[in-house]
């Protein structure tokens, strides 16, 4: 049984209600496209849902914002999509495709090392260094937030890398996995991806002056046929349960 919850809370898949025990429409599944960096909140929130209601199945499926918009504009099943961003869904709303959005979270960027930091990484500056002495440094994919705002905090420290001393990941946590499984040096993430990796990273903050502020919307999809379960699992993101699972993963609220 515990392999079976597992499955749906970590797994992409169709949306709708499946049948009970009896035959009858009993369990409602609702499908989730999430950032990958609201893993950690969202698996906790489905959990506590799924927990406290049994006729309610809660399947996550995580990646880059953009990742998601595609998936959902070529017509993958999903009820609620959240993004690490506001341009991706005022697209998908502007389409018709998800109803008005509500920012629910907000986020920071921040860079990451190999635990003890032995290449004296302090500030943004300090990467053009790494790089010159052939180190790597990993950002996210140009098409997701996470490499979209690293470029533009990069820009604004003033700081160019060369293209073959950079590797991109497809989100924000594979971006991590780089530096966490040895094969980048440094990399520049969510402070909230960081917070979730303290024993396998060393967080360095960056200043505010040069940092971004992400705006993270949630929304159900207008071609939603579980409205009822999509709209509990929206209510339990904005509501209290779900302002405390943001702030423990290190979220801002707006």
């Amino acid at each position: 049984a515990a392999v079976a919850v597992l499955t749906l809370v970590t797994s992409c898949g169709g949306s709708g209600d499946a049948e009970g025990p009896s035959g009858d429409s009993a369990i409602s599944t609702v499908t989730v496209s999430a950032a990958s960096s609201l893993t950690d909140a969202f698996t906790e929130l489905a959990d506590d849902l799924m927990a406290e209601d049994p006729s309610l199945r809660i399947r996550l499926n995580f990646g880059s914002s953009g990742e998601l918009a595609a998936q959902i504009r070529e017509g993958a099943p999903a009820d609620v999509a959240a993004f690490a961003n506001e341009e991706a869904m005022a697209d998908l709303t502007g389409e018709g495709l998800t109803d008005a959005p509500t920012v629910f979270a907000m986020n920071r960027l921040a860079m990451v090392t190999k635990p003890g930091n032995a290449l004296g990484v302090d500030t943004l500056q300090d990467l053009s260094r790494v790089t010159a002495e052939g180190g790597t440094v990993a950002l996210c994919a140009t098409d997701a937030p996470c490499g979209k705002f690293a470029d533009e905090v990069l820009q604004r420290a003033g700081v160019s890398l060369p293209p073959e001393r950079v590797t991109r990941a497809t989100n924000a946590r594979s971006t991590l996995t780089a530096v966490s499984e040895g094969d980048a040096d440094v990399a520049i993430v969510y402070v909230t991806d960081a917070n979730s990796a303290v024993d396998s990273v060393e967080l360095v903050e960056i200043p505010d002056p040069q940092n971004v502020v992400a705006r993270y919307p949630i929304a159900m999809l207008s071609s939603s046929e579980v409205a009822g379960g999509a709209q509990v699992f929206i209510d339990r993101v904005l509501g209290a349960p779900g302002r405390q699972a943001l702030e423990r993963a290190g979220f801002g609220l707006p």
